[in-house]
Order: structure tokens, then C-alpha cells, then sequence
């Protein structure tokens, strides 16, 4: 089945080029000529692909994205824009792109960064993960944290702790019971520790997903 993209790019010359070399290629390519058309079309059809030009009308690739990723989407997204500061290219992922190419581009390359990304996304379909909302997942094999598809670098301790309040979800766990679980038997186990790496997967995952009650210990989302 064709890869399916939306294109969003104003310039009508070089959206008909991309159109045509992409479809050629063997993708199923919609293409929108504004930002309001974009949202529209991203809500209401399944894309395997976002491919976004930055300065368009009725709005700009980076808020649209922004508001996209706001309400959960997570569809691989690649910027195309002729702008090149380091601020710019920062504002790009911040909004939660996961590529970004500088016009004038080769088609090659765009194919390329295309295949990369629907590679990338395919795998981790394929793999056991828990939803934790927000765009966040946890895959449960590689034992990483994904904020729109992409990692987020977590300390080993707190990878073991989100670990293991998953795989007992909506039951407590005693504070002695975590800490015999994610400390190594050559460590010395710290309950102020604990506390820390439970402060900070807050942060990531939501003050309210990690709950702690005195003489029970800590669950996640209990019900």
C-alpha cells in the first residue's frame, strides 16, 4: 500500500515538481496550498507523512505543527523552508518536527528522509509499547521513552522505576519493593533517591500519573 503525505507548500512550481517526482516514486501525495487547509486535511485523513513548507499563508508551518502536536497526533512531520539560523532551526523541533531540510533541496534527498522516517515510524508500530498520553509511549522491549516518536534520555534508575510501575499499573508497590528492584545488589539502595528519580518522571509523564500514599508506596494511574 502507498505511503500516503501531505504536502503543504505554496510555491505552485515547486509543489507540482514534488507532487509529480513523489507520486512517480510510488507515494499517494495530497496537496494543500495554505496552513488552514493543512489542519483541515491533517484531521480529517490518515498521513503517514507530513512534509510542511515553513512560511505559508493563513498561518505557518510551525504553529500548525504545534497545534497538531498539542492535540496527540504524531505523524512523522519534515519542514522544508529556505530559512537557516540555528533559532530557526531550534523553533522547527521544538514545535515537533522530526526532520528538517533547507530549500533548494535535491528530490533524492527528500525521498530519502521520507523512507528514513516511515522506516523508523514502522518499527516502533511494531512494537509492544504503553501509551502514556501526551504524544509519550513507553516501548516496552527497548525500555525507552518516545515524546512524539522521539527518545527521551532517561537515567538508568528512572527507566527502571517507569519500568516497573507499568508492569504493576494500577497497583501500589511498597517503597522496599522498588528499591530491591531497581537497585543492583552491589548498590546501596536510597529512599531519598527514589523520591528524586519519582520528582523528575513527573515532570515528563504528569505529576498526577505517579501516585504516593504513606505505608502503601507509589502506583502508577490507579484507579
Amino acid at each position: 500500500m502507498a505511503a500516503k503525505i501531505l504536502l503543504l507548500e505554496d510555491d505552485l512550481n515547486l509543489s507540482e515538481i514534488v507532487e509529480e517526482y513523489l507520486s512517480d516514486e510510488g507515494f499517494e501525495v495530497s496537496l494543500v496550498g495554505d496552513a488552514q487547509e493543512a489542519l483541515d486535511m491533517a484531521y480529517e485523513k490518515h498521513f503517514d507523512i507530513w512534509i510542511l513548507d515553513v512560511k505559508v499563508p493563513l498561518g505557518d508551518g510551525f504553529s500548525l505543527l504545534k497545534e497538531l502536536r498539542q492535540t496527540g497526533k504524531t505523524t512523522p512531520a519534515i519542514f522544508l523552508t529556505s530559512l537557516n539560523t540555528a533559532d530557526d532551526l531550534k523553533e522547527g523541533f521544538e514545535s515537533g518536527c522530526d526532520d528538517y531540510i533547507k530549500k533548494p533541496f535535491e528530490l533524492i534527498e527528500l525521498k530519502m528522509r521520507i523512507e528514513s522516517l516511515l522506516k523508523r515510524s514502522f518499527s516502533h508500530k511494531n512494537e509492544d509499547y504503553e501509551d502514556l498520553g501526551d504524544g509519550l509511549k513507553f516501548v516496552l522491549n527497548s525500555q525507552m521513552l518516545y515524546k512524539d516518536d522521539k527518545p527521551i534520555n532517561l537515567p538508568s534508575k528512572e527507566i527502571k522505576l517507569l519500568n516497573l510501575l507499568l508492569k504493576h499499573k494500577n497497583n501500589f508497590l511498597s517503597t522496599e519493593k522498588i528499591l530491591e528492584e531497581i537497585y543492583d545488589y552491589d548498590e546501596e539502595p536510597s529512599e531519598l533517591s527514589l523520591r528524586a528519580y519519582v520528582k523528575n518522571l513527573r515532570k515528563i509523564i504528569g505529576k498526577e500519573k505517579i501516585i504516593n500514599q504513606r505505608g502503601r508506596g507509589y502506583c502508577y494511574e490507579c484507579s
